[in-house]
């Protein structure tokens, strides 16, 4: 049995201000799946997503992106739960800061808190205080939070699950030639250097926090796979199936 960290982003969660019910349906279906052969951890956006369904405030701000989340939060919490639980699947709410991460004793205690969920059979599901955090997005981002989440709690795997399907050996939006690239086994400086580019009004980082994430567990030898997230068949294939049809897979080993 393999421990698994799952990371969704905004956009994934998201379509036309609102939250994308249909889809966290299915995203859903495929933990429960997954989780059948598997210990599975959440690490989910959407909160901000979540409270702007409420209230429209300015989201550039950064006391409304805060309020936001706050109001969100329990909004998408027990959206989660209502869909989990038409698999029996009991779920819990883990949030930390950038200081957590940083105290070796915040870490076990997270992890700790962590592993007595899984034992009893019950979902983490993990995201950044936004609402108290002092600088906006202190840990960077969710993508960069689940690889530090990966590390903390000795998971195998990291799967993001986003608008970006796979890693490509040059942007797919400018060039009609792009190819995905199936294994990368090392990013190189200058493609960790390069400008953020956000694809949706929720979102925080594009392809560079994933390149980020990816090296940080890289140098911890640890595996991540990048998926989309509006079409499952790629990571449903890869996790469950044990066949490549896309994504990218990001592994210090050789395959």
């Amino acid at each position: 049995m393999k421990r698994i960290v799952v990371k969704v982003g905004s956009a994934v969660l998201t379509q036309n201000d609102s939250i994308a019910l249909e889809r966290m349906k299915e995203f859903v279906d495929f933990l429960s799946e997954l989780r059948k052969n598997n210990e599975v951890i959440l690490v989910s956006s959407g909160a901000v997503a979540a409270g702007y369904t409420e209230v429209q405030l300015d989201r550039s701000i950064l006391r409304n992106k805060q309020a936001l989340a706050a109001i969100g939060q329990p909004i998408l919490m027990d959206l989660y739960r209502k869909k989990f639980a038409d698999h029996n699947i009991k779920i819990s709410q883990v949030l930390v800061t950038s200081a957590n991460l940083d105290k070796n004793d915040d870490t076990i205690r997270i992890k700790n808190t962590i592993d007595t969920l899984l034992d009893n059979k019950i979902i983490p599901i993990i995201n950044e205080n936004d609402a108290t955090s002092t600088l906006e997005l202190e840990v960077g981002d969710n993508d960069q939070l689940s690889a530090y989440i990966t590390k903390h709690t000795n998971s195998d795997i990291l799967i993001i699950l986003s608008d970006i399907d796979a890693f490509y050996d040059k942007d797919p939006r400018k060039f009609n030639d792009a190819k995905a690239l199936k294994i990368v086994n090392s990013i190189n400086k200058e493609e960790l250097q390069k400008e953020a580019t956000p694809h949706g009004a929720f979102a925080t980082g594009g392809i560079l926090t994933k390149l980020k994430a990816a090296n940080y567990l890289l140098n911890n030898n640890i595996d991540m796979f990048l998926s989309s997230g509006y079409d499952l068949s790629d990571i449903k294939n890869y996790m469950l199936a044990d066949k490549y049809t896309g994504g990218t897979l990001f592994t210090k080993e050789s395959r």
